[in-house]
């Protein structure tokens, strides 16, 4: 990483960094820290040197050169260089010393005078070892770094000899360097042992891991979010090589600005992919090209052309390499760490970026060569690699076995619902402007099926929709291909609209095919997406009911079911029981299996909706289950979210927000998973008095578009954006906020949906004295949810019967605590809280003993599930009252650990909070609030809060 600016923070090499710095300190010491190109020596060293105290030794480094002829001595002199102040200090020195005044002209004024030169170079060679040794102890503590030393000279290293047998007692050198460019696997040229009393030690650098490449990524791009997914895809592309995890970041960001848009929802496989490998590995990689013999050169050449490792004997035939040339080649690309050996008689480069630059230097007519060359050898084999073949196929330019082996490569994917590897295939076959009418029309279907099984929804939804104006596309085929879009765009942000219209039209275009017409009739009968009203979707839902009911194929049965009977529950069908047991759970097939697990996924979000919190675990575990085993992806995703949301409502808080923020990084264009999981993260930051983040993520629950919104997450979001503009004592915002959720509310018609819009639209009424308003919400809910199993909603009837009845001077105790008692059968402890604060809070003033321990209860409440501003507020009500709440467990040291008040304030100030505003939302003075800060600090060992992240408190 020479020549980069580094980042803020050392990745991965905590153990290493104090090993060096211990050595430092036991001096006289040589340190050899090895490692291959780009794994982070001279960062490592760079942060030694950065460590160091002010009273630390003088630091002197030197740099080897890649030179044909390199000087001699050239490091030790370059670096020796920069000691000529401390020098001036040192008084009289060594009359030897006066050699260097002519090699080191900088130092000629502190040098004493020169003595006559012998004629013997041996002699003056000798004399000029002495000369530096002297000034090297003339310094007294001293650290000498040579960097790059399998490039040094031969005078270097004998340098390094001599000093290292009789070090001055004050003298550490530490040196870098590559093992496999150092000649006869001896990095001081010789075989060697340190002087008595030296302190030696080898510091070999491996590669970082996956969990280290996503920490370094995150420093980097100075972000929490980083998903393991992502990170995961960095150490593939990079084999953890901190160098190339730079550059690659740095291309990344660039290209993240080039489009707007974020750099983690652009992989590092996208830019492998294109080609683009990143200007200094390159060069890098070119460097080590040259080095290497004409044979080794043909072998690494035709490793590039594969994409994964392969065998030696295979890359051989490719190359045209046999025996004893064919071993040499592959031991000396292996000696320069080009290629390395899997352990299972295959090659393959060090990482993938690297093989891309190796394959950027091959011209066009080789590549095309080497890649008939191994369609010619892998067609040969049994059974037949169908993936390579196509791909060779394809860059060999012989487009009659690419769409041949393409097809059959993807049909051998969709066969175990490999979404990853069918949907970039077909793709690439579609895009071929030779096609038939035939070929469009298969391959356009089959597309559409993986992208229905798949996450990578937009690509695919622009492929479909050119398909749809393609004149070779098929009458047949146009109205399946219109359904499977359609269904594609309403998972996709911004296009559930669009989405709607489209398969509106393709159950006309569908009417001789009626298993495929009642598909587009049973998406079109989900109530979930849009504002369109509940009457129009009904009949639809009626229609695919009935279709269901008689439809001879299992596979196609199951999807109709899965989209009816999840649509029905989550109306509120009174029905819910026998909808329940209609459900298959076995299935015969691959394609009834992701349909099963469709269902019961689906079945899972209903029930959550509603608020049958414990019935929905179980259908969404047997269906994530499913959903894993058939490789339905979509689905997984879709079961993802709904558990976020589930642990959110049942209390399972603990790393919540930490799992649904990876989750969205790497869901963020599917519109249902992305907005369920920011109202999750919404309502989280609320309960803790983040609010800026709450405003950000409850913005983008959907509820400003509601025709491409998720209705009942928008509706939550609604709830949310309530709920912050009465904390901030905005009663005409939160009245704005109300009257949009509720005519969405009321245009949906489906009052299931109302457990968190209606009592927190209530109290905006009440807040704004329109007492009316929040009538006429009372009114409707108890009218909307008659004959309907919505036990969340029912729960909230109460609270909003006893905020009215409250604002009106009547007891409203009784609803408060039915409420709380409703909410606690439910099994939603957060709600319960809130209820059972409604329930006490009117109690206190009259200074009832047992109201104030009630009201504590729920400050406790709170607290255990992590809503600490919630907590903060009822225990601020109670010292405001002049009542007080002693600790349940009594004050106790927490050492090294943060306490339960310091992790909150960590928590806040790690979102960028300042001290002012965490005593606001904490009810705690700025004094108390600083003090708390400190110690933070202090116990994470960072020097300012601007180093906190949030992801170090998980």
């Amino acid at each position: 990483m020479t020549g980069h600016e580094p980042h803020t923070q050392l990745i991965g090499r905590e153990h290493e960094l104090g090993l060096l710095q211990l050595l430092v300190r036991r001096r006289p010491a040589l340190v050899q820290v090895e490692g291959e190109a780009g794994v982070g020596k001279s960062r490592l060293v760079r942060e030694l040197v950065a460590t160091m105290d002010t009273d630390s030794p003088v630091v002197l480094i030197g740099y080897c050169q890649q030179l044909r002829e390199p000087f001699v001595l050239g490091a030790v002199l370059e670096a020796l260089r920069h000691a000529r102040e401390r020098l001036a200090r040192c008084g009289e020195l060594s009359p030897v010393t006066s050699v260097l005044r002519t090699v080191i002209p900088e130092l000629a004024d502190v040098l004493p005078r020169p003595q006559t030169a012998t004629a013997d170079p041996a002699f003056d060679r000798h004399l000029l070892f002495r000369a530096i040794r002297e000034v090297l102890a003339a310094l007294g503590p001293a650290l000498l770094v040579v960097e790059d030393l399998h490039w040094a000279d031969d005078g270097t290293l004998q340098l390094l000899r001599f000093l290292m047998a009789d070090p001055p007692p004050e003298l550490a050198v530490a040196v870098t360097y590559r093992r496999e460019d150092v000649s006869g696997d001896m990095p001081l040229g010789t075989a060697y042992r340190p002087g008595s009393g030296v302190s030696a030690e080898l510091v070999r650098l491996r590669p970082l891991g996956p969990a280290q490449v996503r920490m370094l990524a995150a420093a980097i791009l100075r972000t929490d979010a980083v998903s393991a997914a992502f990170a995961a895809e960095l150490h593939e592309q990079t084999a953890g090589l901190p160098f190339v995890l730079e550059e690659v970041l740095r291309a990344l960001r660039g290209r993240a600005l080039a489009e707007g848009t974020d750099v983690t929802e652009i992989t590092a496989r996208r830019l492998s992919d294109q080609g683009e490998v990143p200007v200094l590995l390159r060069e890098s990689v070119a460097e080590r090209l040259a080095a290497l013999s004409p044979d080794a050169s043909r072998l690494v050449r035709a490793a590039a052309v594969f994409a994964i490792p392969a065998g030696v004997d295979l890359l051989g035939q490719v190359a045209r390499l046999t025996g004893d040339r064919l071993r040499a080649a592959v031991e000396e690309s292996a000696a320069c760490s080009i290629l390395h050996d899997q352990g299972d008689g295959t090659c393959a480069f060090r990482h993938t970026l690297a093989r891309q630059a190796v394959y950027s230097t091959i011209s066009a007519m080789e590549r095309r060569e080497l890649h008939a060359r191994a369609v010619r050898l892998l067609s040969a084999l049994d059974p037949l690699p169908l993936v390579q073949l196509a791909e060779h196929s394809r860059l060999a330019n012989r487009r009659a076995d690419w769409l041949r082996y393409g097809e059959a490569a993807a049909d051998q994917a969709l066969a175990v619902s490999d979404a990853t590897t069918a949907t970039p295939l077909l793709r690439r076959l579609l895009a071929e402007p030779a096609l038939t009418g035939a070929d469009v029309d298969r391959l356009g279907v089959k597309l559409g099926e993986a992208s229905l099984i798949g996450v990578d929804i937009r690509g695919s939804a622009l492929l479909l929709k050119r398909l749809l104006v393609d004149r070779r596309l098929s009458a047949s085929a146009r109205g399946e291909v219109r359904m499977q879009l359609g269904i594609l765009l309403s998972r996709q942000n911004d296009s559930l609209a669009e989405g709607r219209a489209q398969l509106e039209l393709a159950v006309d275009e569908l009417s001789g095919r009626e298993d495929l017409a009642a598909k587009c009739m049973s998406a079109l009968a989900q109530p979930f997406t849009g504002d369109t009203p509940l009457t129009l979707v009904t009949p639809w839902m009626r229609k695919a009911d009935a279709i269901a009911a008689h439809c001879a194929d299992p596979e196609s049965r199951i999807w109709l079911m899965a989209n009816v009977v999840g649509s029905m529950v989550a109306i509120g069908d009174p029905e819910l029981r026998d909808r329940l047991e209609t459900l298959p759970t076995v299935a015969k097939t691959l394609g009834e299996q992701r349909q099963i697990a469709r269902a019961h996924s689906n079945l899972g979000d209903s029930l959550t909706i509603i608020g049958r919190f414990d019935t929905a675990r179980h259908h969404l575990r047997f269906g994530t289950r499913a959903a894993e085993e058939s490789g339905a992806l979509y689905v997984l995703s879709t079961a993802r979210s709904t558990a976020i949301r589930l642990d959110w409502f049942t209390g399972a808080w603990d790393g919540l927000a930490a799992r649904a923020e990876s989750l969205l990084v790497e869901y963020r264009e599917l519109v249902a998973v992305a907005t369920e999981l920011n109202l999750v993260l919404g309502l989280l930051a609320l309960t803790r008095g983040e609010w800026a983040a709450a405003a950000t993520h409850l913005t983008d629950t959907g509820i400003r578009t509601p025709r491409n919104a998720i209705t009942p997450v928008a509706l939550g979001g609604s709830a949310g954006l309530i709920r912050l503009a009465l904390r901030d004592d905005d009663p005409v915002l939160a009245v704005v906020e109300a009257d949009a959720g509720m005519a969405l509310l009321r245009r949906k018609d489906v009052w299931a949906w109302a457990g968190e819009l209606a009592p927190a639209a209530v109290d905006a009424y009440l807040a704004a004295d329109r007492v009316h308003d929040a009538e006429d919400v009372v009114r409707w809910l108890a009218e909307g949810l008659t004959g309907v199993v919505a036990p969340l909603a029912a729960a909230a009837l109460h609270t909003c019967r006893g905020a009215v009845a409250d604002y009106l001077g009547r007891p409203g105790t009784e609803h408060h605590v039915a409420a709380a008692r409703a909410y606690e059968d439910l099994s939603a402890p957060y709600l319960a809280a809130v209820a059972w604060e409604r329930a006490e809070a009117h109690r206190l003033p009259a200074g009832d003993t047992a109201a104030s321990e009630a009201y504590s209860r729920c400050a406790e409440r709170y607290e255990d599930l992590g809503a600490s501003h919630d907590a903060a507020r009822c225990r601020h009500l109670l010292r405001t009252l002049g009542i007080a709440t002693p600790s349940r467990q009594g004050r106790r040291g927490y050492g090294n650990t943060l306490s339960p008040r310091e992790r909150e304030v960590a928590h806040l100030l790690a979102a960028g909070h300042t001290n002012n505003q965490i005593a606001e939302i904490l009810f705690l003075s700025p004094r108390t609030v600083e003090q708390h800060a400190a110690r933070v600090l202090r116990k994470l060992k960072v020097v300012s809060r601007r180093d906190l992240r949030v992801s170090d408190l998980q």
